[in-house]
């Protein structure tokens, strides 16, 4: 049997312990489609950096219960064992948030005379949008902005904070695509995503006068399950992370019924 998604779009189970595999997959999948369409004037490279990510867990958050990226231990209760008879209290063991080195994959195309950084292509991880993290991204997004580099951002966690966009407010939407061309700035195209669509197929600017080349998000996102059949990973028993309204509720729950694994 094929494997597949039981959602039309973006399926909102992978915001959670799967996320950082299914990143790294997606932009391994992007890559594929989108070589063929570069070549041979045009390369797109994969591009480590790494992150410094605080956690910044407390008792009782839910991404301690649900074991939700990063994984880490619960908090556990257990009895102090006694050496003197003063000593009767419980002890609590709890979790202290530790700084942790977080890799991240982006792509970059560049093209292939010259190797110089045309379109930077980033899917926004949890670590790029939350505390330190997310100051250290805007920085370095600003500072890639005052170049002659299209930056191309894809955005599919609920989570988290989003680009900060000046000129009105964001279209509501639980996911985003940006696309600033360095053409047009300080312009940014955006694509709101709403979590009953298909993933859109968008542009991915070149050097002029070189053609946009299409980029099927949902053709990537299929074939992320098609060859690790995320479906099969999944706990479609349990809402999603975050809480979605009672409305999506219903319906993410109605959707992964189809795959006999849900109990409401």
């Amino acid at each position: 049997m094929m494997n597949k998604s039981p959602f039309p779009g973006m399926d909102p189970y992978l915001e959670g312990e799967m996320w950082p595999e299914f990143h790294d997959t997606l932009i391994h999948q992007i890559r594929a489609q989108l070589m063929p369409r570069l070549q041979p004037k045009y390369v797109a490279l994969l591009q480590k950096y790494y992150v410094v990510d605080e956690l910044g867990l407390g008792v009782g958050s839910e991404s301690v219960k649900r074991g939700i990226y990063p994984d880490v231990n619960v908090a556990r209760i257990k009895e102090a064992i006694a050496d003197y008879e003063t000593i009767t209290a419980a002890a609590v063991e709890l979790i202290s948030p530790v700084p942790q080195k977080t890799a991240v994959l982006r792509l970059d195309i560049r093209d292939v005379a010259n190797r110089r950084l045309v379109t930077a292509l980033e899917i926004l991880s949890p670590v790029n949008k939350r505390g330190p993290g997310f100051r250290k991204y805007l920085k370095k997004r600003g500072a890639l902005l005052k170049t002659k580099t299209h930056l191309l951002e894809i955005d599919l966690l609920r989570a988290g904070e989003r680009i900060p966009l000046i000129g009105g407010e964001l279209p509501p939407a639980p996911y985003y695509v940006f696309l600033s061309r360095f053409t047009r700035r300080p312009t940014t195209e955006v694509w709101p995503i709403a979590l009953r669509e298909r993933l859109p197929t968008v542009p991915v600017p070149l050097l002029p006068p070189d053609s946009d080349v299409p980029l099927s998000l949902q053709a990537a996102v299929d074939a992320c399950f098609e060859l690790v059949g995320y479906q099969n990973l999944l706990d479609y028993r349990q809402p999603p992370l975050p809480p979605l309204g009672q409305e999506d509720w219903d319906w993410v729950a109605a959707v992964a019924s189809s795959t006999s694994k849900i109990e409401r």
